[in-house]
């Protein structure tokens, strides 16, 4: 572990107060899925190796309390790329006709932009939009259920991939994995290199530009050659990349101990790995010689259960820590490095980028610029957090209390919101989809906007989307901020109904600021 910078927010802030630190000119946005804050040595942990992660976090402000926004993978994105919340609304989309993403507004204003991303989801159903509007983009190939080959490599000749346990169910990445010839060649060692290649090239060419990589390591499946496959792995232990999506796996039998461990040892294998290739990306930003000029930026969409709280990959389980608390590290030229304590969460990004490239969006958004927290102009952006799945329990997180908030009888009233009526496909189910709008649709608006939108109500025994499932129903659950183990479940006790009460209004006040639908107020007993 390397540790950060020993200077504190209050003083560093002062350092930087009094100046207006400058606008960098480019702006590179490092997203790696699935990164577990609690896993890296920036945030304390010794576990597995980060060291250049670590490095990073010794030359930035590494933010102490960033948390989720919407979830999962997409709805996370859209909260970065868009601006708004996407969870009140709807489980997983595409960009909506009455929005854009931060790139049409750069390309007006004549800003470079750059995707480079392996990330699957994009390029399908559900996420095929996000892409559009960047200058230019590069999608590499072959990261889980890409559909990138249709067989496997038949000679299996000098190919990386070592005999794994395989999944319970057909990912194209069983195909793929066979047609990687050594570490170079998996997706996310390529999105690296990749983008190390854009940014040599690049170097110099630009007025502004923004290069957001986005990149789907260590996100399933934990698949890495050696030497990293065996840098944590138990001898004896099976080789798993594949975690199931379980509450209570152990204890129900639906994994054991050596499989849980393996699996750790193989998240925490592909964590090391694309750590070594982002210390490739960062010595050509370092080297640039747009170096002075650049800002960079290193976050998640959300965490990934692998064991804490028995729980295992993303699962129909209330959001907690190792899912929702996630890492957020800015090194920004000019400012002081430091530990930020202030609440941020995902949108917060999307208003950051607007503010440093002079733009505005035409939609309604969520988001708080981060700027004056890293000129520390102020002590705060922020004095609460919204974090949900669609169509479940909703948390509010604050100072000093995370509160979350079960629907109250069941899980209805609940409606959708979509002109594009997408969500995640399922692969393995290519006849499962989502129900088309029916007689009960309505048109509605979106907050701000004037553009006619499908709203389809949900009742009982409707088939949702997958990532509705599994929701709070009359329970709710309340910690404390110094409970960091999260397991000291205050609601519903008499001592602290008084607490409970004022953060039902905290909710309530933050659903009503964003106007989120009638609907979720009500089944929130709201």
């Amino acid at each position: 572990m390397v540790a950060v910078t020993p200077v504190s927010a209050p003083e560093s802030r002062l350092r930087n107060a009094g100046s207006v630190i400058a606008r960098p000119d480019h702006v590179v946005v490092v997203l790696l899925d699935s990164l577990n804050r609690h896993l890296l040595g920036a945030y304390g942990s010794t576990e597995f190796t980060t060291p250049n992660l670590d490095r990073f976090a010794s030359s930035a402000v590494v933010f102490d309390r960033h948390h989720t926004g919407s979830l999962p993978c997409m709805p996370a994105r859209h909260d970065i790329l868009v601006g708004a919340l996407d969870f009140p609304w709807r489980p997983w989309g595409s960009i909506e006709i009455w929005e854009d993403a931060i790139t049409r507004s750069l390309r007006t204003a004549g800003v470079t932009s750059m995707l480079v991303s392996d990330h699957p989801h994009l390029f399908e159903v559900g996420g095929e939009n996000y892409h559009t509007d960047f200058t230019a983009w590069e999608y590499l190939r072959g990261h889980e259920n890409d559909p990138w080959k249709t067989i496997p490599d038949p000679t299996w000749i000098g190919a990386a991939a070592i005999d794994v346990v395989p999944p319970r169910i057909h990912y194209n990445y069983n195909d793929s994995r066979t047609w990687f010839r050594d570490e170079a060649d998996f997706p996310g060692p390529r999105t690296m290199q990749a983008a190390t290649d854009w940014v040599i090239r690049n170097a110099g060419c630009h007025d502004r530009s923004l290069l957001f990589v986005d990149e789907f390591d260590p996100h399933e499946p934990f698949d890495t050659p050696e030497p990293w496959a065996s840098r944590y792995h138990r001898a004896g232990d099976p080789r798993m990349i594949w975690p199931p999506y379980a509450v209570d796996g152990l204890s129900r039998g639906l994994i054991d101990e050596r499989s849980g461990r393996a699996l750790r040892a193989a998240y925490g294998a592909k964590l090391s790995m694309i750590d070594h290739w982002f210390g490739r990306l960062l010595e050509a930003i370092e080297h640039s010689v747009d170096a002075d000029r650049t800002a960079v930026i290193v976050c998640t969409d959300h965490g990934h259960y692998l064991g804490e709280r028995d729980v295992w990959g993303k699962p129909g389980y209330p959001i907690h820590d190792p899912l929702g608390h996630i890492p957020l590290m800015i090194r920004w030229p000019g400012v002081v490095p430091r530990r930020e304590s202030s609440l941020t969460t995902s949108v917060d990004i999307h208003a950051t980028l607007c503010d440093v490239f002079d733009v505005v969006p035409d939609h309604r958004t969520h988001g708080r610029s981060l700027i004056p927290l890293l000129q520390g102009s102020v002590p705060r952006v922020r004095d609460h957090v919204l974090t949900g799945y669609w169509g479940r329990e909703v948390q509010v997180i604050t100072d000093d209390h995370c509160y979350i908030r079960g629907s109250v009888g069941s899980a209805f009233p609940v409606s959708m919101w979509s002109n594009r009526w997408s969500t995640m496909p399922v692969h393995a189910l290519p006849d499962l989809r989502l129900p088309k709008p029916d007689a009960r649709a309505r048109l509605d608006r979106m907050p701000g906007s004037d553009v006619p939108v499908i709203r389809q109500p949900f009742v009982e025994g409707d088939l949702l989307p997958f990532w509705a499932i599994g929701g709070l129903v009359d329970r709710n659950i309340l910690y404390a901020r110094n409970d960091q183990g999260q397991t000291d479940d205050l609601s519903g006790r008499p001592d602290h109904l008084v607490t409970e009460t004022m953060l039902i209004d905290v909710l309530r006040g933050a659903l009503t600021e964003i106007s989120a639908p009638d609907d979720l107020f009500e089944r929130l007993g709201l």
